[in-house]
């Protein structure tokens, strides 16, 4: 898991990435836990809060984007 700050000097395409990746993991973590093979269930919420950090980032670049500031 990266830092906030190690994210903000990636592009929107590489966020929209690192999400897809993400979103991916948590659906694996999900499955595992549904199944029973989870054994470390903190990477759930980690994984969670990655995705928010990603998104919160992905909408305050886009947004000033559209408003026409740098980012």
């Amino acid at each position: 898991m990266a830092k906030k700050t190690d994210y903000k000097a990636l592009s929107i395409e590489e966020l929209r990435s690192r999400l897809n990746n993400a979103r991916e993991e948590l659906m694996n973590l999900r499955f595992q836990q549904s199944t029973g093979e989870l054994t470390d269930f903190n990477r759930v919420s980690i994984t969670r809060r990655e995705i928010s950090r990603l998104l919160t980032l992905l909408n305050e670049r886009e947004s000033a984007v559209r408003s026409g500031g740098a980012v």
